[in-house]
């Protein structure tokens, strides 16, 4: 079946070129957020969108109209969070062409909470190219040029995935309630959402992990210490020593710098692994817990200050930073992981890992005297 439309559609193309302004009238929302209530904001605002095209420039207008502030501004995009139903609506300075139900720009996106199930994203995709699913995320994302269409989008969607209406039967209900919107009939799926979203905590999907011995991420729900934490924190302390080995790997650094690198990333990979396979062993898996969490932001910090320098001053901050780190590792492992471990094979994979960690720093200790 063809997508008929109407000559009364036809007439609305103009309309939608320059970028309609809804028909649907809202109150202003009170939501109120901290990038646009200082002051000068609003200045700052009109200044980042000062060279915008007409049409988002509209679509900015309008949707602060309906839900107050945005909550982040850039030179690519403004978004608000959590307002209304939605739990992002952006605008973005790009407008991409889509001529479906007739030619227009897309620029204003809404997303919702939303477990899209997998046999049903290609679907989804035939309704709608601008139909965007996260399904990691738990997001349904519509991008049009109003947001009465984006609605639309969203609810024919929902229709789709409950299986009340075809990709045929869907896309040509939009095009009919599209012209009843332009002729100001106010259609149900144009003026709001007719389901609710899901809460993105259901909505989420995480996915399983498939790498074998892999680290349990630990909930609120969870109480996941001991032997099991033990080995998700060497496991965060590999990883981040992976992560500035490999990047050091990628500099123009000398050659006992680039062996050294290449000597931590191999020796601490291969010490994720024995660790995962001794969880394998005992019948634990190690857990990603709070704390471990907290071990892989430290290394990303700390790394993301190494990435900005080059050469000589690279190798510097690079040897100095493994100097520290694995002081501060060794200390853990003493202080903290061998006393506390319940399994005689963590502690007898505890006091192997230390040896090597130890052996990393003295070598480490001998690169620095000659840097």
């Amino acid at each position: 079946m063809k997508l008929i439309i109407g000559p009364s559609l036809l007439l609305l193309a103009s309309t939608l070129l320059i970028g309609c302004s809804s028909s649907h009238k809202a109150k202003k929302s009170n939501a109120t957020v901290a990038s646009m209530s200082k002051e000068g904001s609003k200045e700052a605002l009109d200044e980042t969108i000062a060279s915008w095209p007409s049409r988002p420039k509209l679509a900015i207008q309008q949707m602060m109209d309906k839900y107050g502030p945005p909550t982040e501004v850039s030179e690519a995009a403004v978004i608000w969070r959590d307002v209304g139903d939605y739990k992002r609506i952006m605008v973005t300075k790009t407008e991409i062409p889509h001529d479906f139900p007739m030619p227009h720009m897309d620029f204003l996106e809404h997303t919702v909470s939303y477990m899209v199930p997998a046999d049903k994203a290609d679907e989804l995709l035939a309704f709608d190219g601008s139909i965007t699913i996260n399904k990691t995320a738990g997001e349904m994302s519509a991008r049009c040029d109003l947001e009465g269409h984006n609605i639309l989008t969203l609810n024919l969607a929902n229709d789709i995935v409950k299986n009340n209406k075809g990709v045929k039967e869907a896309r040509t209900e939009f095009g009919k309630n599209v012209v009843a919107d332009f002729a100001g009939q106010h259609p149900a799926y144009v003026e709001k959402l007719q389901f609710k979203p899901h809460s993105p905590m259901k909505a989420a999907f995480p996915d399983v992990a498939v790498i074998a011995g892999s680290p349990v991420r630990a909930t609120a729900s969870t109480n996941m210490k001991g032997d099991a934490e033990i080995m998700g924190k060497v496991l965060a302390v590999d990883l981040n020593e992976v992560l500035a080995a490999s990047t050091a790997t990628k500099k123009d650094v000398s050659k006992p710098v680039m062996d050294y690198a290449n000597m931590l990333q191999m020796e601490h990979a291969k010490n994720q692994k024995a660790t995962m396979m001794l969880g394998q062993k005992i019948g634990m898996k190690p857990a990603d817990t709070k704390a471990v969490d907290e071990l892989k932001k430290k290394g990303a910090n700390e790394l993301s200050m190494l990435v900005p320098l080059k050469g000589e001053e690279f190798e510097k901050a690079y040897i100095a930073g493994m100097i520290k780190d694995h002081n501060a590792v060794l200390a853990m492992i003493d202080n903290e992981l061998i006393p506390a471990a319940q399994s005689k094979d963590l502690k007898s994979h505890l006091k192997m890992t230390r040896d090597h960690v130890a052996m990393h720093l003295e070598k480490a200790k001998e690169i620095e005297k000659n840097l």
